[in-house]
């Protein structure tokens, strides 16, 4: 366990640091000019500039933005997984209700039917390119027909276009007799709660952070570290660079973790595995097809 700690202590994959190591160097090196200048100007004050960084109301103020921007981008990766929780289990109910409720003959019925259910699984994928947005590739040859493919292309919002075939094949069920009225009943509800998903995944992306608590975190954290220096080199003199490196990367490291789980939908490594729960969903509507077989 010991040895575990430390391995992930110093893992760089999904770390922040070769992210910030750029801007940390550049702070500990302006922290060494601040040192060669007060060995060589002894006498010129550099206390002012430093009396900032120790100043209570801007350190109050820095901590309180820092655990701002940390929670409110955290309660969005969250918000964002629960989204998707929603997606995955209305899929599973969805695609169960549809296999065992729905009366179907052998033949085109069955055919008809089967590929229905399979819109569930074209749904979390284009679910999942729409969130990126990626155009669909190559992720619905296998689950779609190529008339079915080709239509989805000139779709303006394909999750949606999918749910609406969904709902119309639903409907034509309950008309032909195929579905009981509770059954039907049910079954929109999870396709209703679907869309609900997608919606909270949408919300979450396209209402990002106010970019003013981002420009001003950004600027007093700057200030900050461009005060260091001139607080800290009047005590360890040489140091100096060392402190302020390590104090910069604590504070861009916090401020950096906001932004890389801010939209959880994208392919960073810090980001929601959905390329993963799209495949788990694949194989819940794979196995609901099969039942009964």
């Amino acid at each position: 366990m010991t040895w575990q700690w430390f391995n992930l202590a110093f893992k760089l994959q999904g770390s922040v640091a070769p992210i910030i190591l750029p801007r940390v160097l550049i702070f500990a090196g302006f922290a060494l000019g601040v040192s060669v200048l007060h060995y060589y100007e002894p006498q010129i004050s550099l206390q002012v500039l430093g009396d900032l960084t120790n100043n209570v109301v801007f350190n109050l103020v820095l901590g309180l933005l820092l655990v701002f921007r940390t929670n409110t981008a955290y309660d969005r990766y969250w918000e964002g997984r629960k989204a998707w929780g929603t997606l995955v289990v209305n899929i599973r109910n969805l695609s169960r209700l549809m296999q065992v409720a729905i009366k179907s003959s052998e033949g085109l019925e069955q055919q008809q039917k089967e590929q229905s259910i399979k819109f569930l699984t074209a749904f979390a994928i284009a679910t999942k390119r729409h969130l990126r947005n990626e155009e669909i590739n190559q992720d619905l040859d296998t689950i779609l027909t190529e008339a079915e493919i080709e239509k989805l292309k000139t779709s303006k919002h394909v999750p949606l276009e999918l749910t609406l075939w969904l709902g119309d094949y639903l409907h034509q069920q309950v008309q032909n007799d195929r579905i009981d009225t509770n059954y039907f009943v049910a079954m929109n509800s999870h396709l209703n709660a679907l869309v609900e998903g997608l919606t909270s995944c949408e919300r979450i992306l396209k209402t990002p952070l106010p970019i003013a608590y981002c420009i001003y975190l950004k600027r007093l954290i700057l200030i900050y570290c461009i005060g260091l220096p001139f607080h800290l080199v009047l005590e360890i003199h040489w140091l100096t660079a060392i402190a302020v490196g390590l104090v910069s990367f604590i504070l861009m490291g916090v401020e950096q973790i906001g932004n890389e789980i801010e939209n959880p939908f994208g392919h960073d490594f810090n980001d929601l595995p959905i390329d993963a729960i799209c495949e788990g969903v694949t194989a819940n509507v794979e196995q609901a097809i099969t039942y009964g077989k």
